[in-house]
This record gives structure tokens, C-alpha cells and sequence, in this order.
């Protein structure tokens, strides 16, 4: 109730002048390619940024802006570096390293301005400043935030495994999913995850930097405290990338991509991977500073994918149950907020159809 309150007062008006702000921003790319892609990403991954933005409710009101500001264009970045990095390459690692650059260089502290150079196995590319702008303004509002320092560290492992999960699974249709997995093992060995956990958590990081940018704006926050919240939502992420692709399998098939699911061998492997990282998440984020406030984001982010249609497909229901359960009593009231939110989303589609024949 108390997070609601504060994102329709506060955060609902900042998030949306904030994505008014990039798609004027992307509108006035030249590159016709890119400004379409920017365009596209702004206009289909918007949910996103609403999704990530609700983080900001745990910012104390006098450094509320700075983390919308900040969050917004660190999701809006993380979405474009996805379609760019989705875009033919004769060396995919090394045109995504160059790029993915942009999303560490983000979330760097100090003065200095990040190198240039995003583009660099595409010299004849001109985005006309819009990913450097995009770095510039996280780095100036997170540098606006008391305990920044605190989660740097943190922050910076994050993106750096995010960046390097979606480099890699960028790169699987060229140089096949080896590389991606022997990596993926290497960062899983000595953590309680196994490497498709991993990989899946990792792939979806960018959530961790935003609730890292959050914690930013507590002046309490340590870095023992960010650590924590960084290990927390890597099993949120997990659960969260996992979750889309068991909803979405039917249609990733279909398209020829069969996604994360494809690293699981079968369907108890997959329920065992994904009530293990509910568990784990629930259990240690209650004890967090803001726990509840955690607890919530685990159970909405589940909530969202459970509701959706398709999760009582033949194909998911064996899974799903299992997070129901390990989600249980919360998951209820959660799941009825979201298929009403689903309901009402089908009808306003629907009335906005038959106005527009």
C-alpha cells in the first residue's frame, strides 16, 4: 500500500517525463536504423522501465528524482545495448565487449568521462550521442546520491556479469552456446547456484543494479548491505528470466529460439532450479534493511509471470505449481492483483480496437 502511495504521487509523474525525455532523445538520432531501433525499444520494452521504477519508491523523497532519473536511463541503455548487440557481427564478443562497455561505464564514480570508442568495430555508425548520453546521465544522478560509494562495488559486479551474459548470449547463434556455458560455469563454481541459475540470474542483472541505485539513496546503506542485496537479486533475476521463458516457450519455439530453457535437460531439473531460487530470494531478502519492500518485488516479479496466461499451459503448470507453493501465503493476493491488472489490460486494448475502426 505504502509503495503504491509513493509511486502514483511521486515516481508515476517522474518515470513518465523521464521516458518522454529519451524518446525525444531517440527521435533525433539521424541514423534511420537506430533511431528505429531506439524507438522500437522505448516503445516495446516501456513496461521495463515502469517494472524497474518501482524500486524508487524506497528512496527517501528528497533523492527520489535523481533515482528515477538514474533507473530509467540505466533500463533504457540496458534495452538498446540488447537490440544493438542483436545486430550482425563478423566478431560478436568483440563488438559486444565494446558496447556492453557502456553499461559499466554507467554505473562508474568519478569526474573523469568514460571512454568513447561504444562503436568502434562499427566506425560508420552515429547514434548522434544517445548511448553516451544515456551513461552521462546515470553517472550525474547517481553521483547525486549519499551512499554511492557504498554500492559501487556491488553495483559494478553486477553489470559486469549482466554485461557479460548477454554478450555471450548474443554472440551463442554464431559461436555456438560453449562459450556461454563454460563461462557460466566458471562464475557459478563456489556459489550456491548451479550454472544455469547463474546464467539466467546473471543475464537479467540490470534489475540489481537498479535496486543497488535505490539502496543508493540511504545514507545508512553499506557496502556489507549492498552485497547482500546484490546476492538477493541474482536469485530474483534467476526466477525472473526463467519464469519468461517458461511462459513465452511456446512462441520462442515457434521463432526458433527456444532461450535459457534450452540448458535444461528436462522439466525437473528447470521446477528444481526455480523453487530453489524463490526459496533462497524470500529467505534472504526478509532480513534486509527494506525487506518487505524486497519481499514484494520477489512476489510481484512472480506474480506477473504466473498470471499470464500461458503459464497454465501443459507444458508450465508442472512448474509453476512448484513457485506457487514456495511463494505461498503472499503469492495469493499478489496473483489477484495481477490478473485483474491482466483483465483490465485486455479490455482497454479491446474498447481502444473497436474505437479505432
Amino acid at each position: 500500500m505504502l509503495a503504491n502511495v509513493r509511486f502514483w504521487s511521486t515516481v508515476a509523474p517522474l518515470l513518465g517525463a523521464q521516458l518522454k525525455r529519451w524518446e525525444q532523445q531517440a527521435h533525433a538520432i539521424k541514423d534511420p536504423r537506430l533511431q528505429a531501433l531506439a524507438l522500437e525499444k522505448l516503445r516495446e520494452e516501456r513496461f521495463n522501465a515502469e517494472v524497474a521504477a518501482t524500486l524508487a519508491t524506497l528512496a527517501p523523497r528528497d533523492h527520489r528524482e535523481h533515482v528515477v532519473e538514474a533507473i530509467v536511463a540505466y533500463e533504457v541503455l540496458y534495452d538498446y545495448l540488447d537490440g544493438l548487440t542483436e545486430q550482425p557481427s563478423d566478431d560478436p564478443l568483440r563488438t559486444g565487449h565494446e558496447l556492453y562497455r557502456a553499461l559499466t561505464d554507467a554505473i562508474t564514480l568519478g569526474d573523469a568521462p568514460p571512454a568513447a570508442g561504444y562503436y568502434a568495430s562499427s566506425p560508420n555508425v552515429d547514434d548522434g550521442g544517445y548511448l553516451a548520453e544515456l551513461v552521462q546521465v546515470v553517472r550525474r544522478a547517481l553521483a547525486q546520491l549519499p551512499a554511492r560509494t557504498a554500492i559501487s562495488d556491488a553495483a559494478g559486479r553486477a553489470a559486469t556479469r549482466c554485461a557479460e551474459a548477454q554478450i555471450r548470449a548474443h554472440a551463442a547463434p554464431i559461436l555456438g552456446t560453449a562459450q556461454l556455458e563454460g563461462w557460466a560455469a566458471s562464475q557459478a563454481a563456489g556459489t550456491p547456484l548451479g550454472w544455469q541459475e547463474f546464467l539466467a540470474g546473471a543475464a537479467s542483472s540490470v534489475l540489481a543494479v537498479h535496486a543497488l541505485i535505490a539502496a543508493a539513496a540511504d545514507e545508512r546503506t553499506t557496502p556489507a548491505d549492498a552485497s547482500e542485496i546484490d546476492t538477493v537479486y541474482l536469485s530474483i533475476c534467476a526466477l525472473s528470466t526463467m519464469l519468461d521463458g517458461l511462459v513465452d516457450h511456446q512462441r520462442d519455439v515457434q521463432a526458433g529460439d527456444a532461450g535459457y530453457l534450452r540448458y535444461y535437460k528436462n522439466h525437473e531439473l528447470l521446477a528444481k532450479d526455480l523453487a530453489r531460487a524463490a526459496r533462497r530470494a524470500a529467505q534472504h531478502a526478509a532480513p534486509l534493511r527494506d525487506g518487505p519492500h524486497h519481499v514484494m518485488t520477489l512476489v510481484g516479479v512472480a506474480a506477473y509471470y504466473l498470471s499470464a496466461p500461458t503459464a497454465g499451459s501443459a507444458f508450465a503448470r508442472p512448474v509453476t505449481q512448484r513457485i506457487r507453493s514456495e511463494l505461498q501465503p503472499l503469492i495469493a493476493p499478489t496473483l489477484a492483483v495481477m490478473h485483474g491488472w491482466r483483465l483490465a489490460k485486455r479490455a482497454h486494448t479491446a474498447l481502444t480496437s473497436r474505437t479505432d475502426h
